[in-house]
């Protein structure tokens, strides 16, 4: 009996324990962090589109152009990021790279979408448009977002917004960078 009455004192003990520190105050409720903003050449895995599949984006190189072979920009400068796509998952897999999920943000906090002009839609480095935005499994390649920005804009951010609507950013130089600067100025001109 003795044992009883202990057990179920313990248990009484650790409910109202339980309870206590649980409290209905608001005040203590975490909030999500906001994601940090990540280098060129730093990974995020990315839902695809609906949620469905995992796609790693990698932005490896920026190549800013005011002509190029493809024609000028309509609004003065070319901001061509280089970046990887790779199907982390068994079955096929959708970006939202075309949809819209590509996005330029500058300083001032002025942002387009990929191939935001006519100007942008027509620039294909040879090379570097591997093939669009559907994956079968397990498998990559390499796209460029082509933004047709202002002068004043360069140096933004990249922001990639994935099937689930999650936001993903990438700080960009402000002069060319990254490890396909040649390669890529070289299939621009």
């Amino acid at each position: 009996m003795r044992h009883l009455v202990t057990a179920s004192t313990f248990a009484a003990v650790c409910c109202l324990s339980l309870a206590a520190c649980t409290g209905g105050d608001d005040r203590s409720t975490p909030q999500p962090s906001p994601r940090s903003t990540l280098k060129l050449g730093q990974s995020a895995d990315t839902a695809g589109v609906g949620g469905r599949g995992t796609a790693q984006i990698t932005p490896d190189t920026v190549v800013y152009a005011d002509s190029t072979s493809f024609g000028t920009p309509e609004h003065g400068l070319f901001a061509v990021v280089n970046y990887q796509s790779r199907n982390r998952t068994k079955s096929r897999v959708t970006t939202t790279a075309e949809q819209g999920g590509l996005r330029w943000k500058a300083a001032d906090g002025h942002t387009v979408t990929a191939r935001n002009s006519k100007a942008a839609t027509k620039v294909a480095p040879i090379g570097f448009s591997e093939g669009g935005p559907v994956f079968t499994s397990e498998t990559g390649h390499q796209d460029v977002a082509v933004f047709d920005i202002a002068p004043a804009e360069r140096g933004g951010t990249l922001i990639y917004v994935d099937g689930e609507g999650t936001v993903f950013r990438w700080k960009i130089p402000a002069s060319n960078s990254g490890s396909s600067v040649p390669a890529l100025k070289f299939a621009l001109s």
